[in-house]
């Protein structure tokens, strides 16, 4: 599959996003052309090659000459979203390119709206991003338009650390729109101690990024790099990279995940109860005890967790909280599942969930245990018979 990769290790802003797609391949003039359809004057779009740390890439630059005669008046210097949309919908853009960006503006647009406290219909334009932010949103769209990637990926998303001055003060990195805009992606701070990402990146990203993923098989086959403005100790670039991924040649799914282990042998059996209730609560993928013999042939008992990466730093907090132990050990570990599905089934004996799994041209189902359980309970029978009940087996 052909899929386009942004690695965010120093942050995403617009001109880097633009300035990586270029270099990636999208042709300037066909860009300046698009970017005409809109209407606006009083700026100028060029690209220059240049480094960051030793590394070669482009670098986008928005050149202001003017206000915008369609959308600052003498009189009224600020626009409000409406009139931006308006704009873009009046356009002659392709209706690709054209919805992409209306898209990552509604969404600048409520994050903005929530944080200034006001309708999203009413958030000003100086609010939802200048000129050049138009530039670098339009841009962004009808550079994915020409590339036309059939999957789009991201990594983590560094955000920077510091702090940054806006419209509200000096505030701690992120920004308070950038922060609702990274609401559910996968981020980290303190890279950098500078703002590396923008409300305009984070909007681009949380808009079209189909699967953030910490590891995937592919091949590598193209590289462009979007430069930053600063020129920081480290890179400030944005790689993006055409990737063709390959299928797995297996019929399982293989995922990394962590593994917290810890020997406890003073809890109670109610405690250890309520610590695996707490541990799933926090988000564990499985929470197993197996009994030990520990030192002075106490009974203890083996507490494993397994954890992915979202989940992590919750789980090791839950696990010092609810238990006696004062420390665990980690292990990074490989889970193998089969690919399932859940379905509901709806019959005579109410509605079930079912599980299915495929391998190797054979089937692997099973109804949930809650649902055998209430039939099980409702007709005194087993659980097998409840089972064979659902699956519409007739014992007679």
């Amino acid at each position: 599959m052909k899929t386009l990769h942004f690695d965010c290790f120093a942050g995403i802003s617009g001109d880097m996003t633009l300035g990586a797609l270029v270099d990636l391949g999208v042709d300037p003039e066909v860009l300046q052309r698009e970017l005409e359809k809109l209407g606006l004057s009083g700026w100028n779009l060029s690209f220059v090659r240049a480094d960051r740390n030793g590394i070669t890439g482009m670098r986008a630059l928005v050149h202001l000459s003017e206000p915008p005669t369609r959308l600052l008046q003498p009189q009224h210097q600020h626009r409000s979203w409406r009139d931006i949309r308006q704009m873009l919908e009046s356009s002659s853009l392709s209706p690709f390119s054209k919805g992409l960006a209306l898209r990552i503006f509604q969404r600048i647009a409520e994050a903005e709206a929530q944080v200034h406290g006001k309708p999203v219909e009413e958030v000003g334009f100086h609010e939802v991003g200048a000129l050049d932010s138009i530039i670098d949103i339009v841009g962004a769209a009808v550079c994915l338009e020409a590339l036309a990637p059939e999957r789009i990926t991201a990594s983590e998303i560094e955000l920077g650390g510091g702090t940054v001055t806006c419209a509200h003060g000096v505030l701690p990195v992120p920004a308070p729109a950038t922060l609702l805009l990274c609401r559910g992606l996968p981020v980290k701070t303190g890279g950098f101690q500078k703002e590396m990402t923008t409300p305009t990146g984070a909007a681009i990203l949380a808009e079209i990024v189909d699967e953030f993923i910490t590891s995937e098989r592919f091949v590598e086959q193209k590289t462009g790099y979007g430069l930053g403005t600063r020129k920081l100790d480290k890179p400030n670039v944005l790689r993006v990279s055409w990737r063709e991924t390959k299928a797995p040649t297996t019929a399982w799914y293989t995922e990394e995940l962590t593994q917290l282990q810890t020997n406890i042998d003073d809890m109670t059996g109610e405690a250890l109860g309520f610590l695996m209730e707490q541990l799933f609560a926090a988000g564990a993928r499985d929470v197993t005890f197996t009994p030990c013999t520990m030192k002075k042939s106490r009974p203890g008992v083996i507490v494993e967790v397994l954890a992915d990466s979202e989940h992590l730093e919750a789980l090791r907090h839950t696990l010092l909280n609810h238990s006696s132990t004062l420390g665990f050990r980690e292990a990074r570990v490989n889970r193998v599942t089969l690919p399932r599905e859940e379905t509901q089934q709806t019959g005579k004996w109410g509605t079930a969930r079912l599980k299915t799994a495929h391998l190797d041209g054979k089937v692997k189902a099973k109804f949930e245990y809650e649902d055998r359980a209430r039939l099980a309970r409702e007709y005194q029978i087993s659980l097998d018979e409840a089972n064979d009940l659902l699956a519409g087996k007739d014992h007679g």
